[in-house]
């Protein structure tokens, strides 16, 4: 019976010698000490043991247990501290190589010049206001001197909620909702997201609007242009000039077109500037009567200055871009020429 039970414990030290990973020693443990392996199956012909003897070959068979089982954890530990280490041989990091820069993302061209415009007029004392993009039709239009048959009112130029619920056309909504609230002096730009049914290669279904206003006593057109003159050297370059042309607006009167030198070409005239050397950018007023009025604000004692630009428009002028739908593509190449670092 020793014999035998020599012969297992050098069968299991000659086949621990040859296994060279964890899995295949762990394959091989259960040959031995598993279940229905060799050492259990000699407790199972303990029942042809003869009973005085039976408490003597128990013993023997699980000394023979401790013994392979301490074979197999030696082995186990030497395999473990050897695979360790060629996992840190295989996954070595060589410091000396250079490193690499990881990818990350820049502002899109539409939010770096909303930035620019806004620290721009929040330099000159502007506050920022942003109103809500679903508006009622009395802030959009009504509150504006927008009277119902006006074009503006057209289904096929505003998206209808329903009869009085719209998404608003402008930003100027954000200008009524402060006049309410506050009384002059007033100094607020609003920046934000409209909508217009509108869709070509100048024009988005939803684009960026600010719209600006002051309202003060002794409020005039000299201070518009003046104000304007002083934003567009911020923005563009310190050559830039304005000009005001006479217009039209239901919110502003008197109103005007606001033109600047073309940024390519300074004035010269330019396939960008069609010849001219002027690029038109804006447009502006002296607040309507109406409009304060209509605010609570006296319009005897005070008046007001409004102008509104699209965020879009002054891009593509800075940037050279001639279809509006870039900017909304999403291709990354065009982005990546934004990366100010």
């Amino acid at each position: 019976m020793q014999e035998k039970f020599s012969l297992i414990k050098s069968g299991a030290q000659k086949e621990v010698e040859l296994v060279q990973t964890t899995r295949e020693l762990n394959d091989l443990k259960v040959k031995y000490l598993g279940k229905s392996g060799e050492i259990t199956a000699l407790l199972r012909g303990m029942k042809d043991i003869p009973a005085e003897k039976r408490s003597e070959f128990g013993k023997m068979v699980n000394d023979l247990k401790v013994e392979v089982g301490e074979i197999f954890d030696q082995k186990e530990s030497k395999l473990k501290e050897k695979e360790l280490q060629e996992k840190f041989e295989k996954e070595a990091i060589d410091i000396t190589l250079p490193g690499k820069k990881p990818k990350t993302g820049n502002l899109h061209p539409i939010n770096i010049v909303k930035n620019e415009i806004i620290n721009a007029f929040s330099g000159m004392g502007f506050e920022i206001f942003e109103g809500p993009e679903i508006e009622t039709d009395y802030y959009c239009f009504q509150a504006l001197n927008i009277p119902k048959d006006h074009p503006a009112r057209d289904m096929q130029d505003t998206f209808y909620i329903d009869e009085d619920i719209v998404l608003r056309s402008q930003t100027s909504t954000g200008q009524i909702r402060v006049m309410e609230k506050k009384q002059p002096p007033i100094k607020i730009l609003s920046p934000g997201r409209v909508y217009r049914s509108d869709d070509d290669a100048s024009h988005s279904p939803m684009f960026h609007q600010c719209e600006g206003l002051v309202v003060d006593k002794g409020i005039s057109l000299c201070d518009l242009q003046g104000l304007l003159d002083e934003f567009v050297k911020l923005v563009f370059d310190k050559q830039t000039k304005t000009r005001l042309r006479p217009s039209y607006f239901p919110f502003t009167e008197p109103s005007v077109e606001v033109d600047v030198t073309c940024s390519k070409c300074h004035g010269k005239g330019c396939s960008l500037c069609k010849g001219t050397g002027w690029i038109e950018i804006l447009g502006a007023g002296i607040v309507n009567k109406k409009v304060l009025e209509n605010c609570g604000i006296d319009s005897n004692e005070y008046s007001g200055l409004a102008f509104g630009l699209g965020i879009e428009r002054v891009t593509m002028i800075k940037y050279g871009i001639t279809d509006i739908r870039t900017l909304f593509e999403n291709n990354v190449k065009f982005l990546k020429q934004f990366d100010r670092r």
